[in-house]
Formats: C-alpha cells, structure tokens, sequence
C-alpha cells in the first residue's frame, strides 16, 4: 500500500479490526519511511450492488462517500472527530445493509444519518437536517430545533433498525 503522505510503498500493519458487519475490514497502517499512520479498507466488490431509490424514484448505485461527505458538512467546526464520523457512516451502512437486500429508499438513510448524529452533536445534526428535510421557512428550521431540545435520549434508545 502506498504512503498517502510520502509515496513510498513500504508499510506494515498496526491494527486490523472488522466493520460494516464484517463487510469491511479497517486497518492502521504505519509507513515505514515516514513513520507517519494512516487507515485503509478493505471492501467486498460483488455484483450485487444495492441501489438507491431517490425522491424522484431514479435509482443510482449506494455511495458511502456522500454519506460521508454529508457527514464531513454537517460537522466542520463542531466538536466531531473523523472517527466518530466513520462510526457513524460504519452504523448507517451496518444498519442499511442488514435490511436491505436490493433497493433502498434515501429517505432510510438520511433518518439513519440523522438518527446517529443527533447523538453525537446536536448543532450537526440541525445542519444536516436543514439540508436533508429541505426547511422552507424559519419556522420549520424552529420547530426542528424545539423538538431535538426536547429528545434527549442517547442513541442506546434509539430503534430504527438495530437489534
């Protein structure tokens, strides 16, 4: 595996730990010209693609990246740390994957996300949803913030598809 930060190609593995339900695996790495550490993962690639079905019924192929990157918006200069982002995107992607054979509606994954990130960081979680519910007026983006004051269940409570 290649350095991220130097290029070279000489590295070994410090951890190794499964993710995704035992889709991933995620390893630390430390380089051994650099000493510097950075994390890989492993993926299955199958055929077996799941798909998306949007708001206006296309379907487009799952994507880890938007969720993250979704994530990484919500959460700049608030007191997220990436992994608790990745842990995030590891628990929505469990979640999705353990319910979802073929097809999964976006509206499952943005209420996941939301779910996830409400226990994290509030202030995230009302940007995100901001977004993701489209708030047409001050009101809207009020009674959101009123009703996430009010929910202050940490996310061991929360159901929407864990076991």
């Amino acid at each position: 595996m290649r350095c991220p930060f130097c290029n070279k190609d000489s590295d070994r593995v410090v951890d190794s730990r499964s993710s995704d339900a035992g889709r991933t695996i995620r390893r630390r790495r430390l380089c051994l010209a650099c000493n510097r550490r950075f994390t890989t993962y492993e993926r299955v690639v199958d055929g077996c693609r799941l798909f998306v079905i949007k708001k206006d019924k296309s379907r487009v192929p799952f994507d880890r990246e938007k969720i993250l990157a979704g994530l990484q918006k919500a959460c700049v200069k608030r007191p997220v740390s990436a992994e608790q982002i990745q842990q995030i995107a590891d628990r929505t992607e469990e979640a999705i994957f353990r319910n979802f054979d073929k097809e999964v509606p976006s509206s499952v994954i943005g209420e996941l996300v939301m779910k996830y990130l409400r226990a994290v960081d509030k202030i995230a979680y009302i940007r995100f949803a901001s977004v993701y519910r489209d708030f047409q007026s001050p009101a809207e983006l009020i009674e959101e913030v009123t009703r996430t004051l009010q929910q202050a269940e940490p996310i061991e409570q929360l159901r929407l598809f864990d076991q």
